[in-house]
């Protein structure tokens, strides 16, 4: 279990990354994959880094609703892009992802923020967000 923890913590990384850059140079994450043109730190890109993505882009417009509705005062196009890419990906794998508990995505999220974060209070941003999109998702759930 701790191995395939770890391995998901390292696709996430990736996954980030290749969604930042997509967002930096206003093109698909996708294309950029399919073109090799991402940093490759650790290798190939992981699977479950390519499956994030392939989610994010499927359903983009889902999880930027989500989005929208619990970034109190926060547009997306404010967001600084990291935080934005990191909280598309973590809202991703909340929604689409059932093997992963909200809280490892939300846990996994502040981590990639602390790291990454485009401000001193990222974590804090991420960890906001996320926990009312998971209240949400719980919700919606419930109400089933």
């Amino acid at each position: 279990m701790s191995a395939k923890r770890h391995e998901r913590t390292l696709a996430r990384r990736a996954a980030l990354q290749v969604l930042y850059q997509g967002e930096i140079l206003d093109e698909s994450a996708a294309a950029i994959v399919a073109d090799d043109r991402y940093l490759a730190d650790d290798g190939p890109l992981p699977a479950y880094a390519c499956d994030l993505l392939r989610a994010v882009e499927e359903h983009k417009d889902d999880i930027d609703g989500h989005l929208k509705a619990t970034s109190e005062n926060w547009t997306l196009e404010r967001m600084p892009v990291v935080d934005r890419s990191i909280l598309r990906l973590a809202t991703c794998e909340m929604m689409y992802v059932d093997d992963v508990p909200l809280s490892v995505s939300i846990n996994e999220a502040v981590e990639l923020a602390k790291d990454f974060g485009g401000e001193d209070d990222s974590p804090r941003f991420v960890n906001g967000v996320l926990g009312r999109i998971a209240t949400s998702l719980e919700e919606e759930c419930d109400g089933k």
